[in-house]
């Protein structure tokens, strides 16, 4: 996991910015002379800010953070207002959920707002926070929000060295058929559930359940995306918890030591985020153990309701998915693999533009997209070729989608260089290579918009640059070809 490879250290550098911003926002309160549960308050909004804001440009990114508090201090003030009475709390928390789940269809900026709502909400319940409290978790939202802000676009703005990818944007529809609309009844029925479990379980920690619920579902889109998350999450927190009997019980809450362990943990949360859920769940659980030390409150019993709550919570979304306007992996994965095929021809299409001579065709934000795009793909695949899917048939063809889709993108990316080399050449022989290319994909995908792949050819020889990008045609189009099996076997995907 951490020997993974991280082209231009970035996963690092957002990992050490993280610590930096948030150790910088939580020194500011306990400076201020604010409380302990609202130096955690300010921590965990310092984190939300640096994890869940994802723009794909920097001016983007400053224009979330800052509707950050518009969205959270009202969610606190209700929070806390509704603290005494559990009817009506529990009542707002459910419609926190599904505003939350619902937002997600205006892309990052609304991901991360619905986010950063309801994780204002679960944090009054892990304090269990009143009103009278609500002036100091307000000074502490606003500062820490400000402290890392301050790192992220000033002292360590990271992406503005090195770009981050447009994400890909939601799938479309109407009522219904717009998937954040299902995923927000299908999140809310998993949140009433857990809720409902939670309490069952305990009185005073049955957040933890619907917390579970709600994460399950975050960057989900289908049925079998759901319920690999479910599975990751319930292996990340046991062995979580098991470290936290290691490590946080021991420590009886010493600010020195958790410290130090806090920071270690909240580099490790941004680390193997992109890679991996489980190890995520790992510091996500072990940070809580030392939070709750720090609280004075921990002990192994609690850890131990952890893991049921947890498990409660897995459960409720395995069954809203089931159950609730099911979206099946089949329907999602077809969509997001037309989408990326789509961006493999908008890209190909920009490069043999270039080679003709057009100055205005630019691949590189179409190499961009599909990159985002295969992320996408290979999220929604995911549930087939987990090791513990029992249908191996399609779990070898989900397996081949993926590795020939990977093709395609090597080849787009070199026919992209070889596009940005103002030396490049073309001869006769690349119109012909187009055009076989988009034979290729129409086959996939029926026809595509935007005209035929063309390179109009002004001179006939042999040029290194048309060598190439011939090369990378040839590649693609067997690549493309290649997909025409896998991608029409029966049932390739459906789950």
């Amino acid at each position: 996991m951490f020997m993974a490879p991280d082209p231009g250290l970035f996963r690092l550098r957002v990992s050490l910015r993280a610590v930096l911003g948030i150790g910088l926002a939580v020194t500011l309160c306990e400076l201020a002379g604010l409380s302990q549960p609202a130096s955690i308050t300010g921590g965990l909004a310092a984190l939300l800010a640096l994890f869940t804001v994802g723009d794909p440009t920097v001016r983007g990114q400053a224009g979330t953070t800052a509707l950050l508090p518009v969205v959270g201090l009202p969610v606190l003030a209700l929070a806390t207002a509704l603290h005494g009475v559990p009817t009506l709390r529990d009542a707002a928390w459910l419609a926190v959920v599904f505003a939350g789940v619902h937002s997600r269809r205006w892309g990052p900026r609304g991901h991360a707002l619905g986010i950063f709502a309801f994780m204002m909400f679960f944090a009054t319940q892990f304090l269990h926070a009143v009103p009278g409290q609500l002036p100091q978790l307000y000074a502490a939202v606003a500062l820490s929000l400000a402290a890392s802000a301050a790192v992220r676009f000033g002292a360590w703005c990271v992406e503005r060295r090195t770009a981050l990818p447009a994400a890909p944007v939601p799938l479309e529809g109407r009522g219904l058929a717009r998937p954040a609309t299902r995923q927000a009844f299908q999140a809310t029925a998993a949140c009433a559930f857990a809720l409902v479990a939670g309490q069952l379980l305990s009185h005073d920690r049955w957040y933890w359940a619907v917390g579970t619920a709600w994460w399950i579902f975050v960057n989900t889109a289908s049925r079998g995306e759901t319920l690999v998350r479910g599975f990751r999450r319930v292996v990340g927190t046991v062995a979580g918890i098991a470290a936290g009997l290691l490590v946080a019980v021991p420590l009886h809450g010493a600010p020195a030591p958790t410290a130090v362990l806090v920071a270690v943990c909240v580099f490790g949360i941004f680390y193997t985020a992109p890679l991996s859920y489980s190890w995520m769940m790992f510091f996500v659980t072990v940070m809580a153990g030392l939070l709750y030390g720090l609280l004075g409150v921990l002990h192994p019993g609690l850890l131990g309701l952890r893991f049921t709550e947890t498990a409660v919570g897995a459960l409720g979304a395995a069954l809203a998915v089931a159950f609730v306007l099911p979206v099946t992996t089949h329907a999602v994965t077809d969509r997001w693999i037309e989408r990326a095929l789509h961006a493999v021809h908008g890209c190909t299409a920009a490069a043999a533009g270039r080679l003709a001579g057009d100055a205005g065709a630019d691949p590189a934000p179409r190499a961009g997209e599909l990159e985002a795009l295969l992320g996408r793909v290979r999220m929604s695949l995911a549930p087939l070729v987990h090791p513990l899917n029992p249908m191996r048939e399609r779990r070898a063809r989900a397996r081949a989608v993926l590795a020939l889709l990977d093709d395609c993108a090597r080849e787009v990316r070199g026919l992209a260089a070889v596009a940005a080399d103002p030396d490049a050449s073309h001869d006769a022989r690349l119109t012909a290579a187009c055009r076989r290319v988009e034979t290729a994909m129409e086959s996939l995908v029926g026809a595509v918009p935007g005209g035929a792949l063309d390179a109009h050819h002004v001179a006939p020889g042999h040029h290194p640059g048309a060598e190439q990008a011939l090369a990378h045609l040839h590649g693609l189009e067997r690549a493309l070809v290649d997909l025409a099996t896998p991608l029409r076997g029966s049932r390739l995907i459906g789950a």
